[in-house]
């Protein structure tokens, strides 16, 4: 089905185009001029019952004050119109601006406090999310797939080099000394820059998009993808100028911890290390996908080479967890010195 077709089961008929910043799993296009709807199309990787959940969450939210995207349902009432290869879903149009990474601390330090708020509003939410991806964080299964995908290296054209990444992910992987055992929140489930609703000036962030990865999840897990993404300004795949930005981090746990829950101590230990997790996760699945190209969508303009964009997003994601390692105690001292803990039991 075609974008105009998916839009007439709406029985609409506005001029679409792609939307400028489209992520790696689903297709988006902007409605109307001026834009008065988001048209997707929504990778099967996600059930069509995800839109049960988003609609419970969105309403939650609204109740609570939230600017959110709402799904509009079709004139029979349905969330989503199921295809032979995904489904597809209009939503609300949020008046704003996407960016793909912070440009000043006060820019991120919204960011991030709109997320605090978010985690808040959810706080006393009530729901299992019996359509939530399972395992998409379970980190020793991705390095599990990652060394099985190595194993058959050596019949791939690009084994010799996606090797040595691997083993080093791997290894880094051993040494990683953080808790996996820890309490489930509600989450977003994918926090990069793009998923945050600017304003149209891009000075304060307005809501959250993209919220077929809401589900239950440890912070460290929101957070640590989170931080991934907002503090390293460069793009996934840029391996010569990854960084871990100290300022950034520093504006938004403060931000974040200001808003969000009361955490527990077990929590709070375990947001720091787990960037790094999250690092080495990600790191893991683009390598084993330069090898398996099952997954993820690659840019064959820059890397005519089928799987060489996934191994140069997993090097310098491998990359990004050796810098937030580095950064590790200075990043835990600015955690420890904000935010409140939760009441412990007497």
């Amino acid at each position: 089905m075609d974008p105009a077709r998916a839009l007439s089961q709406w029985n609409l008929t506005q001029a679409i185009q792609s939307a400028p910043d489209e992520g790696l799993i689903n297709h988006t296009w902007v409605v109307g001029d001026p834009p008065d709807a988001i048209l997707q199309w929504v990778n099967p990787i996600f059930s069509p019952e995800i839109h049960q959940d988003i609609q419970q969450v969105t309403t939650h939210l609204a109740r609570r004050g939230l600017v959110t995207p709402r799904l509009l349902p079709t004139p029979g009432g349905d969330l989503c119109v199921v295809d032979t290869d995904g489904c597809w879903r209009l939503q609300s149009y949020v008046i704003g601006s996407t960016v793909n990474a912070f440009s000043s601390n006060s820019q991120a330090a919204s960011a991030a406090a709109l997320v605090g708020r978010f985690h808040a509003a959810l706080a006393d939410l009530d729901m299992a999310f019996p359509h939530q991806r399972k395992h998409a964080h379970d980190t020793p299964a991705h390095m599990r797939n990652l060394q099985a995908a190595l194993t058959l290296a050596d019949a791939h054209p690009l084994g010799s080099r996606a090797m040595p990444v691997g083993k080093k992910i791997l290894e880094a992987w051993q040494a990683w000394d953080g808790p996996l055992q820890l309490p489930e929140r509600i989450c977003h489930g994918d926090l990069k820059v793009s998923n945050i609703r600017m304003s149209t000036d891009s000075r304060r962030a307005v809501c959250l998009i993209d919220l077929d990865t809401l589900g239950h999840l440890p912070y460290s897990v929101e957070l640590g993808d989170a931080w991934r993404s907002w503090c390293n300004p460069a793009p996934e795949d840029d391996f010569d100028n990854v960084r871990f930005d100290l300022e950034i981090f520093k504006a938004t746990a403060t931000a974040w911890l200001q808003e969000a829950p009361a955490l527990s101590p077990l929590e709070r230990d375990s947001l720091v290390p787990g960037i790094e997790r999250i690092c080495l996760e990600l790191a893991a699945r683009f390598c084993a996908d330069a090898l398996q190209n099952t997954y993820f969508r690659e840019e064959t303009d820059r890397y005519p080479e089928r799987g060489a964009h996934n191994l140069a997003r997993a090097r310098t994601q491998l990359a990004l967890a050796t810098a937030a390692l580095d950064r590790r105690g200075d990043c835990n001292a600015i955690v420890k010195s904000t935010g409140s803990l939760a009441p412990q039991a007497g």
